[in-house]
């Protein structure tokens, strides 16, 4: 609800110049945007915060940045682009910004009307809302430049401006979608048409589940950032639905043309897409960030990440950037401030008990620290590096920086992107291996995964059954067997890897999904009519992601545990590894079924390996 928007306050400064025509005008303005919001400060920053698409919604152009290294292991940022009939070109400063409080954007330009622009948004409470206070500084490099800032820059922004706050408060309060209500044309009835076919042709697929229509019109609809990168975790988030359903319909759209899919190698600093290719075969072993200076191999379970974008039918989106820094960019960063040589800056905040990591955005060394939530320690930059300092004030966050050079100071949390789908965990979902069989690594090439979960079944007494019932009747009942394996496997966000004569091998992302489909495999084997029993085995660890047989595969200790454990099975029973028992989510599985600790000496390995045992369901 608005309660003033907005209150203009005005500030000149600086002396008058002379123009070609003898007028007065001013080189530097500036003004402050004041407005007043009904919600917290929480929750409007992600809005106002949003540097890309608060700049994509205002009309500004996207533009290409280049990257150069100076000798003192610092990057400068260079952009251009082309806007209202001016080349454009400027040195984009780094963003910085306390989280829930204050960002500041300084563009420095080498052409152009203007010399500089200076945007400041800080935040304060007011009741249960809060007062958002939008401090706009612009230079003029010539006389152009002072004209048009002295007649319409100002008051256009002001109008632009009270539009987009409108838009977050509304936003913030539950109204809208969408941050920012832009939209660009709708497509001519001949290519809707061709789309709604599409849509239709999805929602057959059976990979569609009612989302196929919902994420046409989300293309059709968003901003350009939404789609450059389209995360479909986020977008499960956002809608509330099934994030199985929503990758899975977002496979069948890349397969049926409506939709290309990217795979992203994301810097482990700033998280950043540094390389991106169509396909896993194109995907190199490491790659090198020029933002952060730093060289890193692929982790297939951390910094690889599957995106999709719109395919030209759908919607054209170019590349280039509205923002390259930015706090909602990289949302992990909970402050970025750059400090003068041999200077300290103090502001306001508060951050929430947990793993922090300090860091420059120059190269240079980092520490992770742990916050029980008291003062938060001082960031100190010396000799090269970051580290932490006395505890500061209750309240209070206080950088330094004991070097003869700028530093820019970095404080960010340590978990990784939450609502990225990594490769590890799309790779282990059976709707893309049924989808994309051909995607897999280069013939020879490896990726380290670093946690994967692998569970092994086989079949109780299979050699005694084809005598008992002959080879065509064991046959069906191995396959009917294998059916009801893959569909537990499949609802439980698994995939089934190879099988193995009467043995298959699945993969999961998480041990509870792989418990849970364990005993949905027991139990709806137990019950079919064929009488059989399965041997299960769960373990989880690191291994590499390889090529065998033209499919994704697994090696390395893990899945030799993996095996081995299922061969400890009696059949009726689970094994799991000490690994999978302990995770958090498994405890709940685990409630009311009679298990047992054991340990055994397992071929390959050197000392007895401890594992729990679920005991088989008694008979009805």
């Amino acid at each position: 609800m608005l309660l003033a928007l907005p209150r203009l306050r005005v500030r000149r400064f600086a002396g008058p110049t002379a123009t070609a025509d003898g007028k007065a005008l001013s080189r530097e303005h500036e003004r402050t945007f004041v407005w007043h919001f009904a919600e917290p400060v929480a929750a409007i920053w992600p809005a106002l915060a949003d540097t890309q698409r608060f700049n994509e919604a205002a009309g500004l152009p996207k533009h290409e940045i280049t990257e150069s290294l100076r000798a003192d292991g610092s990057v400068r940022y260079h952009a251009q682009t082309r806007f209202k009939g001016f080349d454009l070109r400027w040195r984009e400063v780094p963003v910085e910004w306390v989280e829930h409080h204050w960002f500041r954007h300084l563009r420095v330009f080498e052409s152009g009307p203007l010399r500089t622009i200076d945007a400041h948004l800080s935040f304060e409470p007011e009741g249960d809302g809060c007062i958002g206070r939008y401090r706009l500084r612009a230079s003029a490099r010539n006389a152009v430049g002072a004209a048009i800032l002295a007649t319409g820059f100002f008051p256009s922004a002001e109008k632009n401006f009270a539009k987009l706050a409108d838009d977050a408060r509304d936003w913030a309060a539950g109204g809208r979608e969408r941050v920012f209500g832009t939209a660009p044309p709708p497509p001519a009835a001949t290519r809707q048409a061709e789309i709604d076919g599409h849509v239709r042709r999805i929602e057959a697929s059976g990979n569609g589940h009612g989302l196929a229509g919902r994420l046409a019109a989300w293309c059709l609809a968003a901003q350009e950032v939404d789609l450059m990168r389209m995360r479909p975790l986020e977008l499960a988030r956002r809608w509330g639905a099934v994030p199985r359903e929503l990758i899975e319909a977002s496979l069948q759209g890349v397969r049926d043309g409506l939709l290309e899919m990217r795979w992203d190698l994301l810097c482990p600093r700033c998280r950043g897409a540094k390389i991106t290719v169509t396909s896993l075969d194109q995907l190199p072993n490491e790659a090198h960030c020029g933002a952060c200076n730093i060289g890193y191999d692929r982790d297939f379970a951390r910094n690889v990440e599957l995106s999709f974008r719109p395919a030209a039918l759908l919607r054209e989106v170019s590349d280039g950037e509205y923002c390259l820094f930015g706090p909602m960019s990289t949302p992990h960063v909970k402050a970025q401030v750059i400090v003068p040589p041999g200077g300290e800056r103090r502001f306001t905040a508060e951050f929430q008990p947990g793993a922090y990591r300090l860091r420059t955005l120059e190269i240079g060394g980092a520490e992770d620290i742990e916050h029980a939530g008291d003062g938060f320690p001082e960031i100190i930059a010396a000799d090269g590096g970051v580290g932490p300092g006395a505890p500061a004030p209750a309240g209070t966050l206080v950088f330094r920086n004991a070097e003869d050079r700028p530093r820019t100071l970095i404080v960010e949390g340590r978990e990784w992107v939450g609502e990225a789908l990594t490769a590890h965990r799309v790779t282990t979902l059976q709707g893309f291996r049924d989808l994309f069989p051909a995607e897999r690594l280069a013939p020879g090439e490896e990726a380290d995964v670093s946690q994967v979960v692998l569970m092994f079944t086989d079949l109780k007494g299979s050699t005694a059954l084809y005598e008992r019932v002959g080879d065509g009747a064991a046959y069906r009942m191995v396959r009917r067997h294998f059916t009801l394996l893959a569909a537990a496997v499949r609802a439980h966000d698994g995939t089934l890897v190879k099988t193995i004569g009467d043995a298959i091998m699945a993969a999961f992302t998480r041990p509870e999904d792989a418990v849970a489909a364990a005993l949905a495999a027991r139990r709806a084997v137990g019950e079919s009519a064929d009488d059989l029993a399965i041997k299960i085995g769960i373990h989880a660890g690191p291994c590499m992601a390889v090529t065998m047989n033209d499919r994704l595969d697994y090696f390395g200790g893990t899945v030799n545990l993996a095996a081995r454990l299922q061969g400890e099975s009696v059949g009726g029973d689970i094994v799991l590894s000490e690994a999978v028992a302990g995770a958090g989510g498994v405890a709940p599985l685990l409630d009311g079924l009679e298990s047992t600790r054991e340990s055994a000496l397992l071929r390959g390995f050197d000392a007895p390996v401890g594992f729990i045992r679920l005991q088989p369901l008694p008979k009805s």
